[in-house]
This record gives structure tokens, sequence and C-alpha cells, in this order.
């Protein structure tokens, strides 16, 4: 977080390291910005996490100057063909065991047939899967109040399912298809429609101990009235109260629990990026923080629950089993930069340690909302990072404003989100790259976006840019599933 106005620079992360181990560092320079943009246009800071790595220091053997003989090269060539065939069988054994244990990889399998199907053509409108499973086990949840809607392929509409006959062994079925574990299952209920419904999907109760999906028939009536709200996860609660003040100048060190959901991802005990935690095992970041190098799992610890970084150095963290960048993501102009981290072993949920809502389809997030930002990001332009979380609102801006000539210039793509003030003063920053932008409506606090990128640091016409969270429920459901 930052609130000084300064020269534009990267948001390049320095890093949290102990105090005195910092020494003297110029803000970075803003790169400018390929030439396929117009170049007037502001530049796009890089933000690759840099993490300074340690070369060894042992001294190198110098050559004795003895020469082998004949046998002892003999012998030497025997044992590295052994050893060549031994290791050629591990290998072998490794590729059979992890292809029987995992045949489709990152696609999606499709059940009796084998087949495996890219996770962007399930639930497309088009059967991929010999038996059609792509499109038979579609659910959703549409709006703010996690109204469940199953997707008909004969019609290829949406529809909400009706209250009647529903009960929570169905609701824990339709968790799991959308890649929620039943341990999480939160609840499902009737709701009144704010809309009137023309069709509904209903559960045929006598159609004996079939599959849920084939149970589920279209109808035009619905007699409780009811709709099937359901939730599978208790997301987007905090245990503590966001005190709104007309102006906050820069940011506020936060309270244990105030953003639960909020983690801070670690390489070689330094941290490098933000992330949100979305369930028990899946974190939600920035597609730039694992780019290259830092696209190894084993690279990343990362902790919950903990305000200061002086007390994660002394603590373990999470080991992370599994990174999925998207597939579309643009290093240059940071299209679709999200991405996601399976931890190895399920997080312990408590009143410090949270998931947050993903936005459902349908929801629309107005100009001017009120959102906050979260972090351990450097308080000042191209500075150190902070040992403190801080946070801070700011207000969502119109895409047409941020594309603005005197602004952005056109750089602002459908899948970003801009926030912050174009008087500048209050922004995201270094260090701050993969964390949360969350609004809370109807009561429940929302993933609106991930920290991207922006010119410089809180500087006036330079707003906080963010991925566009909304647009990437339907990926992140997909590979939750896989």
């Amino acid at each position: 977080m930052t609130s000084t106005v300064g020269p534009p620079s990267y948001y390049e992360n320095l890093g949290f390291q102990p105090a005195n181990v910092y020494s003297d560092k110029k803000p970075v320079g803003a790169n400018l910005y390929p030439q396929h943009f117009s170049p007037n246009a502001p530049s796009v800071p890089n933000y690759v996490p840099r993490v300074a790595t340690h070369h060894s220091s042992r001294p190198v053997a110098r050559s004795s100057g003895i020469t082998c003989t004949s046998s002892a090269k003999k012998t030497i060539a025997i044992i590295l063909s052994i050893l060549l065939v031994i290791c050629g069988a591990i290998a072998a054994f490794l590729i059979w065991y992890f292809v029987e244990n995992d045949p489709c990889g990152s696609l999606i399998e499709c059940g009796s047939s084998g087949e495996c199907v890219q996770p962007s053509e399930w639930c497309d409108g088009v059967s991929d899967c010999s038996n059609g499973e792509d499109e038979t086990r579609c659910v959703r949840l549409f709006g703010p109040n996690f109204i469940l809607e199953v997707y008909s392929p004969v019609s290829k509409s949406w529809y909400p399912v009706c209250q009647d006959d529903w009960n929570d062994d169905y609701g824990k079925t339709a968790c799991k298809d959308m890649g929620y574990s039943v341990d999480t299952y939160y609840y499902s209920q009737g709701v009144a429609t704010e809309v009137s419904y023309k069709s509904y999907m209903k559960v045929n109760t006598s159609a004996g101990n079939i599959d849920l999906y084939q149970k589920l028939y279209s109808s035009d009536s619905c007699a409780s009235g009811n709709v099937v709200s359901l939730r599978c996860i208790a997301c987007g609660l905090s245990t503590k109260s966001v005190k709104v003040m007309n102006r906050i100048v820069g940011g506020s060190g936060a309270a244990l629990g105030q953003w639960p959901w909020q983690v801070s991802l670690h390489v070689q005990g330094t941290h490098v990026c933000g992330g949100s935690i979305i369930t028990h095992q899946w974190i939600v970041t920035a597609a730039h923080c694992v780019e290259g190098q830092l696209s190894d799992p084993n690279s990343w610890r990362v902790y919950a629950g903990i305000l200061n970084q002086n007390e994660m150095l002394l603590q373990n963290g999470y080991r992370v089993q599994k990174i999925i960048s998207h597939p579309d993501y643009d290093t240059d102009s940071k299209d679709y930069d999200i991405a996601l981290m399976k931890l190895q072993t399920v997080l312990s949920f408590s009143d410090t340690v949270q998931p947050i809502c993903l936005p459902n389809p349908g929801m629309m997030f107005q100009s001017n909302q009120q959102c906050w930002i979260s972090g351990w990001g450097a308080e000042i332009s191209g500075g150190k990072t902070s040992n403190t979380l801080n946070y801070a609102m700011v207000r969502l801006i119109e895409n047409s404003v941020c594309n603005s000539l005197n602004v952005y210039s056109g750089m602002i793509l459908p899948t970003m989100v801009c926030a912050g003030y174009l008087s500048g003063g209050i922004d995201s920053c270094q260090g701050d790259s993969g964390g949360p932008l969350v609004t809370n409506k109807s009561s429940v606090w929302w993933l609106v976006g991930d920290t991207s990128w922006g010119t410089g640091c809180a500087s006036p016409n330079r707003p906080g840019v963010y991925g566009n969270v909304t647009v990437f429920t339907d990926w992140i459901y997909k590979n939750m599933q896989v």
C-alpha cells in the first residue's frame, strides 16, 4: 500500500527481509512498453518478482593431472551403463505410474469412455465426450444469492432448480461437480425468486436410485415458488468489521481476522506476492507472480492467518502441489493475469483463516463501488515491502475512463478492472501483486480482482489495475474439477 505520489516505477517485488539486511536501492524506472502500443501510451511495468538466488561459494577442484588406466576406464564405463539402465527403468516406472493414476493430466476425464477433453470444452453446448458427460453435469451458482442453475444441453440454456423435493444430498452432489470438497458443504435452502422464471429444473422423486442429473427434468411450474440457493463453502465471512471512513490516507494496519483470506507467498524465505484463499486447498494469485523459474511449485511456501512477516520467518508455511497459470496469459500486456495454486495439505479454517467468495455469473459491480485492497506491499514507490499487513479503501473506475488518453490510453482489456483514485494518493504497490481486491455485497465479501499492474504507485491518473475475477470464475471452477 502506498500514499506517496512519486515518479513511475515498476511493481518490482523487492521482497520482505529483516530490516538489517536491506541496502539502499533507488526506485526502478518504468520500462518502455513494446511498440505495438501507441508510443504516447503510458509504460507498463514488468511485474516478474525478483528473488535473490544464492550461488555456491565452494572452490572448484583443480585437475590432479593423473590419467586413468585402461581397466579403470572400462570399469567406469560399465558403472555408467548400469546407472543409465537403472535411471531409465525408474523414469519408465514414474511415467507409467503418473499416466495410470492421472491419465488426463490437466484435461478432464469424460468418465465411462475414458476420453479426455479440454476444460474449455466442458459445458459449452457441444458434446465432446462420446457419451455426452461433458454436457450433462453442468451446474453453476448465479448472482449474489447463490442461485443454483443447471444447464440443459437440449435448449442450450441455464435454468434455476426448483426447491420442491430438493435436499442436502443433492446439494452436496452439485457442489462436488463444481470442484468443491463435500467436507466444505454449507447449506441448500429455498429463496423467493427476484425475477419471473418461465422454466425450472425439478427433481423427479419417482425416478429411483439414479444419477441426480438423470432425475432432473424441465418444468414450467414450481409449486413452492422458491428456487435453490446453494452454498458450497462458508466464504466471504470476516470476523472483524471494516471501519469505513470518507477517506483513508494511504494504508492502515490490519487487525487479525479482518482479511482472513489474505495469504503471503514466499520464495526462499522472502515475501514475493499475495494471494487469496478460495477453498481449503486452492489459492488465487496473479500469473505474473509465477512466471519462468517461479513456476516450480517446490519454490513456494504459503502463509495464512499471520499479520507480520517476521512471524512467518519462524514457521514452515504450506507447500504447493501444483501451479496453474491461465493458458491465455500474456506477459507483455498482462492479459489474463491470473493463476491458481493447489496446496499439498489442506488449510484449517478458523477465525483468522477463511475463504473469500468467487463472484457468481450475473453479478455486476458498479463504477465508484467501494472496494478494499490488502497486502504487504511497499508504502512508498520503489520502497521495501512492509512487515505488517496493510489495507486501504479504493473505488472501482470504469474501464472507459481508465482507457482514456490521459490515463492508460487503451491498455485496459476486458480481463482487467481499474480501482483507485485518479487524483492518486492510495494504491497497491510492489509486493501487493496477486493479492485481493474485494467488496462487500449482500453481507458477503467477494473477490473482485487480483492485483496485477500499474505505472508507479499512487501517481495521479495511474490507478491500480487488477485481474477481473468475474471473467475467470468458469476457468477456476473447471480447474478445481480436474
